[in-house]
């Protein structure tokens, strides 16, 4: 690729928020008795913006760095300098590609440019003919983190968080020599974990001690000082007197490394394959070029690299991905649709839950850790009640065993939790919510009770997953002051939050609702008060009609393995034992008559609660599963088996029917907050989009509504691609080595 084709991709992007690259030239601090080892050229990565826009690298600031490093190559071999440093402003080294800019790439061969780009500024990094350094200061991510393993020597702060090479996520490969570099580095089974597990378990990163224990990094110095520190030690490095061991570190030439290399790329493989179904082509083709790059060298696993990057960069997958990371997550749920003006929103000092089980205490332990507020939960016997705070301080004093809390934090958090029998605990109480039974009468009795004791002004909130708000407000004598607020379970980890408006709800109300989420570190959408809401709505018509499939005599094997083409985190069958066959029944009931036959209530399934069973699947003498002759008695089944493809087909329809509906009814604001609620709210894999992505692209929108829910182009190729364009299979090892 020559200098004019990157000046023409860098062209392609005027308003690219450019990172640029600040030069400082140090003397080196001179150790006692000695003179400094001489002038260290010290870049500074600033897009000169402040810590809430995280510096990215479009090819516009590959050209900057690399015109800069350029130069100090020059000035290298001139011998005006002893050392080049690489850091960042505060908090950041780089987070990453900017991926904006990389979705934007429709031309494969602009993509293929882009990747070449980065390995040719990468490259005279590690190239420069004095040892190169990176500082990582804060926030290192995909490109950000390669920038520092192509460094010569790396320093990390202990107040860094968020390292990771998280392309298996994203759609992508780390295709800038971190694939390379790595396992050389940390050892092929470290390199996996951070390459694949760590990606495909919720995008999990690493603060800055943790890289320095992999081997990352080769020396951890505090945050406070830690740019003097990384120099001082970057001039004993230069004159010898430091020599950094890597105890991590492996030859892939040595014959005792080559089965360590196997056997890592092998357990990444099934790692792969439980997590995502190989649903998602990037994971494996991570795994193909660690594979094949043992034997390569850099240059050749840079071939590959590049051409991997170039398929799935036009890969509907990875297009997928970005529109549910950048456009869903990162800014949708920043900015809610139809949320009122915040200003609305009243103060709140005080929270009451009714109920102490399980569901009401983890919600007592979020509202008092996160908002700081007292809380007091109330139930019908003090045996409950003291069930319900033992809880809260059981899981407060596991987080202080972890060190995830100071000991005053909890001090602080246990003082603010309290019980009581009588709900005249909530007299003064700002927002009372409640978790009791699933039963409408139960929970409007509860109403009524709490509102002839709290306030005029105060909220009152139902954490119900499929009742009807508007029913429980029927009664009240001031309708407008309830609203639904329904978490997902466990309450301290899914960030989903479905506020739901009925239609009195007023805007103060609504408005103190989403102002609460926000200071609970929830992500809110809202909901209009129809059955079930989005998340189980979906959910239900999904697992219905795979147990109508295995009811009418399709094999269960088949029925529950039928959507692994999805990668979906778990099997209908397997979510509806951990959701409870009888909840998941009482929700199915709910919408079947709200709704009919598209929610059939299963007659089997019904069989299965009235004996006690708890899950279809019991686990076989050999290991695998199987149904117990004992559950199979149970059952009854017709005679019109379908095929997994046959299952597959009527679930993507069957979702395709109900999203459209739930638009048409006004249930949210557009398929974004479906797709939205459906990655927070059921951890649905990005590289589907949420939902609606993939059911564009596998023909179910056209084929039940005739129309995409999305236009090209947002989630997807602007216009349909052939497949040896968009193939991610197009670079091989041998293709590459010619």
């Amino acid at each position: 690729m020559s200098a004019a084709d990157f000046s023409k991709l860098a062209g392609l992007f005027p308003d690219e928020t450019v990172t640029h690259s600040y030069v400082q030239d140090i003397k080196l601090p001179a150790a006692p008795g000695q003179q400094s080892p001489g002038v260290f050229a010290l870049i500074t990565l600033d897009n000169g913006l402040d810590h809430s826009k995280p510096t990215t690298l479009g090819p516009n600031t590959l050209v900057e760095l690399g015109t800069v490093l350029e130069g100090l190559k020059e000035r290298a071999a001139r011998r005006e300098i002893v050392g080049v440093g690489v850091t960042g402003k505060p908090y950041f080294l780089v987070a990453g590609a900017d991926l904006s800019a990389v979705k934007s790439l429709e031309n494969r061969d602009h993509g293929l440019w882009m990747a070449q780009l980065g390995h040719d500024v990468y490259a005279t990094l590690s190239n420069l003919g004095v040892p190169s350094f990176a500082f990582i200061n804060g926030v290192a991510l995909g490109g950000g983190l390669e920038i520092a393993l192509q460094s010569t020597y790396r320093t990390v702060s202990t107040g860094a968080g968020a390292l990771a090479l998280p392309e298996a996520f994203i759609g992508l490969v780390p295709g800038w020599g971190g694939v390379y570099i790595l396992p050389r580095l940390i050892g092929p089974e470290n390199a996996v974990k951070v390459m694949i597990e760590n990606p495909l378990s919720n995008n999990r990163t690493l603060n800055g001690p943790q890289a320095f224990q992999l081997g990352i990094a080769d020396a951890l110095f505090e945050p406070a000082d830690f740019l003097e520190q990384s120099l001082a030690w970057a001039a004993t490095v230069i004159t010898g007197e430091v020599v950094p061991t890597r105890a991590n570190s492996v030859d892939p030439a040595d014959p005792a490394v080559a089965g360590r290399w196997s056997a890592a790329v092998a357990a990444g493989r099934s790692f792969v394959e439980s997590k995502t179904s190989n649903a998602s082509p990037a994971p494996a083709k991570v795994l193909d070029i660690l594979d094949a790059n043992r034997t390569m060298s850099q240059a050749e696993s840079a071939a590959l690299e590049c051409e991997t990057l170039a398929g799935l960069m036009q890969t509907d997958e990875f297009r997928a991905t970005v529109y549910a990371f950048l456009d869903l997550v990162q800014k949708r749920s920043k900015r809610p649709a139809g949320a009122p003006d915040r200003r609305l929103a009243r103060p709140v000092t005080k929270i009451g839950v009714v109920g102490a089980g399980l569901m009401a205490s983890q919600l007592a332990l979020l509202f008092a850790r996160q908002l700081k507020v007292p809380v007091v939960m109330t139930d019908i016997d003090q045996a409950r009640v003291d069930k319900g705070v033992g809880y809260v301080h059981a899981e407060v004093d596991k987080l202080l065993g972890k060190k995830r809390i100071s000991q005053d934090a909890a001090n602080r958090t246990t003082a603010l939790v309290t019980g009581s029998v009588s709900k005249e605990a909530f007299a003064d109480a700002d927002f009372v919510i409640e978790a009791v039974f699933e039963e409408l009468n139960v929970k409007k009795q509860v109403f009524a009770e709490v509102e002839a004791i709290v306030s005029p002004d105060c909220i009152l909130a139902t954490n119900t997953s499929s009742l009807s708000v508007t029913a429980m407000a029927q009664d009240l004598t001031h309708p407008e002051r309830l609203v639904g607020f329904h978490f997902f379970n466990p309450v301290a980890v899914m960030p989903l939050l479905e506020i739901v408006r009925a239609p009195k709800t007023d805007d103060a109300v609504l408005a103190t609702a989403f102002e609460l989420a926000k200071g609970l570190k929830k992500t809110a959408v809202l909901v209009k008060d129809a059955p079930a809401f989005v998340v189980n709505r979906i959910l239900l018509r999904l697992m219905g009609e795979v147990t109508a499939a295995f009811d009418e005599g399709t094999p269960a094997e088949v029925a529950d393995t039928s959507l692994r083409p999805m990668g979906l985190p778990m099997t209908p069958f397997t979510l509806g034992a951990m959701v409870g066959l009888p909840v998941a029944q009482h929700v199915q009931e709910s919408l079947h008559a709200a709704f009919g036959d598209r929610f059939a209530v299963s007659t089997n399934l019904q069989k299965l609660i009235e004996n006690g069973v708890k899950s279809l699947w019991a686990p076989a003498a050999d290991g695998s599963q199987e149904i117990p002759e004992s559950t199979l008695s149970l059952m009854s089944f017709g005679t019109s088996p379908s095929t997994g493809d046959d299952v597959l087909r009527r679930v993507q329809d069957a979702l395709a029917e109900e999203i459209g509906l739930m638009l048409d009814e006004g249930v949210v604001a557009g398929p974004e907050d479906i797709d939205l609620c459906m990655i927070l709210g059921a951890g649905w894999p990005m590289f589907l989009g949420g939902i609606t992505p993939y059911l564009d692209r596998v023909g179910a929108s056209e084929r039940v509504n005739g129309r995409r829910f999305l236009a090209p182009g947002v989630a997807s190729g602007l216009i349909a691609q052939s497949s040896e364009s968009v193939s991610p299979d197009a670079a091989t090892p041998e293709s590459v080595r010619g």
